[in-house]
């Protein structure tokens, strides 16, 4: 009798223990209460942690509020919905799938030993997708190769195309205190802020934040180095082709006084014509309400519409509120105003072909649009005069909306003082360059960083190069988070840039990383002189 209550005493202790290993790794209060993770091998993952209330009803085109707390254990095994969108090439009046108004959720991997004495280095990713579609869920961007290198990793969704970017007179005067237009960056601020004030029960340093993105989540990532409310909520940044030059998603003024070259529209103007084509008159209060009362998939039009009279197309993208957003990311470069962190910034080399920026048909009529600068042009894009306008095309387009503002950005934190990573992503694996000719198209350099190379579009098969340059990218990425400098044991060096010594890491076409002067500058050359005469090429096509 006496071995069996000693027996039972031993494995009543084997159990508790094993609970308690449990609280520990899988098991998380945050500020609105307890959260239960799912542990695979070294990781936990977090799923579907609400970081504000949902945007609906009347906190449509609101800032985000406050989260509701909970009782119990909140199980956080799947993601929450995607932020409502109509999709590529979605049906009128119809939004994706598993996509919702209700959406404002962010996930999160760490390791699985990891608690608050821990203070892990932090990233947070911001996805991409135009303003209108994406999200921060998905097997491509999962965090465990992250949490394997010792980060905690957070994705996110913010509300998107007419829900995420709205103006409207009566929005403009309801509310004064509040900051109005740019809602998707105010889920942004909002994710972060939650960040500050819960990750170290996840064993994440708040001190040591760093903001990642691609695309428009790159372009936000420019926009809160530059926004005030934004500051203070991180302490490195890493920018994927995400432009920085204004009149490539710059920010929208939101009346019509201030509307310049880029957009001669205001953003109320289209907040007005969106709501005529939904038989709503009037700019008034009660006009708000019937817009409020629209269903979301009337509101949801993959952020762009016309006017309801055979007008143009216009896009529905950040707006310069003067409030929240109160200058463009080039003009808040160009003054000093950015926040002053190490930066890491870079974009793929042929990002995007046929006619992205202009409408040229061929090399002549593309050269032709530099005017005094168009030998110049012929001598940079087509020094021997035998590449095909598919590839001429495609590097423009990549050195002018993506390389040349880079560098721009790269240079301006230079001279701030802070220390500047720049890369040049040129890297396609024998399967894919059926699909890509000319070089690494948008995006594909994701992937790579994630180190989730069995997610990429098309499931090509993987190469022992695509291996060996994701572990070697998601380790310099982490380096980058864990001290602000990517450089680590066993890895090829990368250099600080400079504009003097222009040096760059270039992830060649072979898959092999090289430190190296940038072969492109003669190009990025051109295009720093064309965005001082853009006014004139504006007129042109450019």
């Amino acid at each position: 009798m006496k071995i069996s209550i000693m027996g039972l005493l031993l494995l009543f202790s084997v159990v508790m223990g094993a609970q308690q290993k449990g609280q520990d790794t899988d098991l998380v209060t945050t500020e609105s209460g307890i959260l239960k993770g799912v542990q695979v091998n070294d990781v936990v993952s977090f799923k579907g942690i609400p970081y504000a209330a949902p945007p609906v009803g009347e906190f449509r085109w609101r800032p985000p509020q406050p989260v509701s707390a909970w009782t119990g254990v909140r199980e956080a095994s799947t993601y929450g919905p995607d932020c409502a969108q109509s999709g590529w090439g979605g049906a009128p009046g119809s939004i994706v799938e598993g996509s919702s108004e209700d959406c404002l959720y962010l996930n999160i991997w760490k390791p699985a030993d990891a608690t608050a004495k821990d203070k892990l280095p932090v990233m947070v990713w911001i996805h991409g997708g135009g303003f209108t579609g994406g999200s921060g869920s998905g097997a491509g961007i999962a965090g465990d190769a992250f949490a394997e290198q010792g980060v905690v990793l957070i994705t996110f969704n913010y509300r998107l195309g007419r829900l995420g970017h709205f103006a409207f007179p009566a929005l403009s005067e309801e509310h004064p205190g509040e900051a109005k237009g740019s809602y998707a960056y105010m889920d942004q601020i909002a994710a972060l802020q939650w960040v500050q004030r819960n990750i170290s029960a996840f064993g994440g340093d708040p001190d040591n934040v760093t903001i990642f993105g691609f695309s428009a989540g790159g372009v936000s990532v420019h926009s809160l180095m530059t926004i005030p409310d934004a500051q203070g909520l991180f302490d490195k940044a890493i920018s994927h082709s995400g432009g920085a030059r204004d009149g490539v998603l710059t920010g929208r003024p939101i009346r019509e006084e201030n509307a310049d070259i880029f957009y001669k529209e205001s953003a109320e103007t289209i907040g007005i014509n969106f709501a005529k084509k939904h038989g709503v008159e009037g700019t008034d209060a009660a006009a708000l309400a019937k817009l409020r009362a629209l269903p979301v998939e009337e509101i949801v039009d993959g952020g762009q519409e016309t006017d309801g009279q055979g007008g143009p197309r216009i896009y529905s993208g950040p707006i310069l509120d003067g409030t929240l957003v109160v200058e463009t990311a080039e003009s808040a470069y160009m003054a000093n105003h950015q926040a002053k962190v190490p930066l890491m910034i870079g974009s793929c080399s042929a990002e995007v072909g046929g006619s992205f920026v202009n409408n040229s048909s061929t090399k002549e009529e593309l050269f032709a649009l530099f005017g005094d600068l168009g030998e110049e042009a012929k001598s940079v894009y087509d020094t021997k005069g035998d590449k095909e306008f598919a590839e001429v095309i495609a590097k423009f387009n990549t050195d002018w909306v993506w390389a040349e503002p880079a560098r721009f950005t790269a240079n301006t934190f230079v001279a701030a003082g802070e220390p500047v990573y720049f890369y040049h992503f040129d890297f396609v694996s024998d399967p894919m360059k059926e699909r890509m000719p000319y070089g690494a198209g948008h995006g594909t350099d994701i992937s790579y960083v994630f180190n989730t190379l069995d997610a990429r579009w098309g499931n090509p098969e993987k190469t022992a190069e695509d291996e060996k340059l994701a572990e070697t990218m998601n380790t310099y990425w982490a380096n980058f988070a864990k001290t602000g400098n990517p450089n680590g044991e066993g890895l090829p060096q990368w250099p600080g840039y400079t504009p003097e010594n222009n040096m760059i890491l270039d992830i060649q076409s072979n898959g092999v990383p090289v430190g190296k002067v940038d072969p492109r500058k003669a190009r990025l050359d051109l295009i720093e002189k064309a965005v001082k005469i853009r006014e004139k090429l504006q007129s042109r096509g450019i």
